[in-house]
């Protein structure tokens, strides 16, 4: 078999090993459901040994608040994830709050002000203040997306 033969193989193989994939059309709701809720995902890189320090303002913060917008209704539930290896890639932590639907994140005033009344005026200040004085010193934010649980039939 001469070089012209062989490329020529390679190449047919090459072009029909790339077209099977074209071929596969998948459906949705006939092939695969995409959920209703959403998972806002915020991916974070915590600084070297500030875990701790960071789990700490969390808890006075984005926790607290969570657990108030869960009592009210307006999420479903909250997790934060830690790596293993937190010196590894470009984040170490998740912080995942799942909603019912994309329309519990639509502006709401009478739902803002419930949760301004729940969550206090001195707890608004505190936030404000771990938020402007201890998180851009110990992290960083390196993505927020919004997420669809898919399930393939």
């Amino acid at each position: 078999m001469n070089i012209l033969t062989k490329f020529g193989t390679l190449a047919a193989a090459t072009f029909l090993a790339s077209a099977v994939p074209a071929q596969a059309q998948l459906e949705i709701y006939d092939d695969y459901e995409v959920s209703d809720a959403v998972w806002s995902i915020s991916t974070i890189k915590v600084d070297a040994n500030m875990g701790d320090y960071y789990l700490e303002g969390l808890r006075s913060t984005w926790i607290a608040s969570n657990e108030v917008s869960k009592k009210l209704g307006q999420i479903e539930d909250y997790s934060i994830y830690a790596s293993d290896f937190p010196q590894s890639g470009d984040f170490n932590m998740l912080l995942i709050v799942k909603f019912a639907n994309t329309a519990d994140l639509a502006p709401n005033k009478a739902k803002y002000e419930a949760f301004l009344k729940a969550w206090g005026e001195t707890k608004v200040k505190e936030s404000r203040q771990i938020s402007k004085d201890l998180y851009p010193t110990i992290r960083t934010i390196t993505g927020d997306y919004l997420m669809r649980k898919v399930e393939v039939k």
